[in-house]
């Protein structure tokens, strides 16, 4: 049973892609298919081209400064990735909704899953769950997924990273 495939795992995919941006349409194919998602169809410079501007505009949807100018950036990748939903067993594996025509290729596919998945996550975690390390060398992207919904940090590097930060900053203070 799938509940949710545009969920969590949709906003990890387009984080991970964000991060670091595929250098061909090999590697686009290679990393989705590691993520786990299936399709058809040879992979071309076409859907690299269209996977980095669904890039672009999901990166300005991380960094917008407030709730309704995510909700609109977000509104208008959704616009742009309409597609009625749909039950399919395209891989055998049980039937569940796709936001999409079969058949699409990849750079399709990818930004009807990355709109719908991230609509989907700020709506059900919370608007202020998607964002950038808190560590300000650090710019990596990451959507929280936390119990709490209090996630600072892309890692536990950064978040050690700046607990030492914050320990030294506070051992050099002249004492009153």
């Amino acid at each position: 049973m799938h509940l949710n495939p545009y969920g969590e795992d949709a906003v990890n995919l387009a984080a991970d892609l964000a991060n670091r941006r595929p250098a061909g349409a090999d590697e686009l194919a290679d990393r989705c298919r590691a993520a786990g998602l299936v399709w058809d169809h040879p992979v071309t410079s076409r859907d690299l081209d269209r996977t980095l501007a669904v890039l672009d505009a999901w990166e300005q949807v991380v960094d917008a400064p407030g709730e309704s100018e995510r909700a609109e950036l977000v509104n208008r990748m959704l616009a742009a990735a309409a597609a009625h939903p749909r039950l399919t067993d395209h891989s055998g594996g049980g039937w569940h909704l796709h936001y999409r025509d079969d058949h699409q290729p990849l750079g399709s596919v990818l930004s009807s899953l990355i709109s719908v998945g991230t609509a989907l996550h700020l709506a059900g975690r919370g608007m202020h769950r998607l964002r950038r390390c808190a560590v300000s060398e650090c710019a990596t992207i990451f959507a929280d997924t936390s119990r709490t919904g209090r996630q600072r940090y892309c890692s536990q590097r950064c978040a050690n990273r700046d607990a030492v930060r914050r320990h030294r900053a506070r051992a050099v203070r002249p004492a009153r």
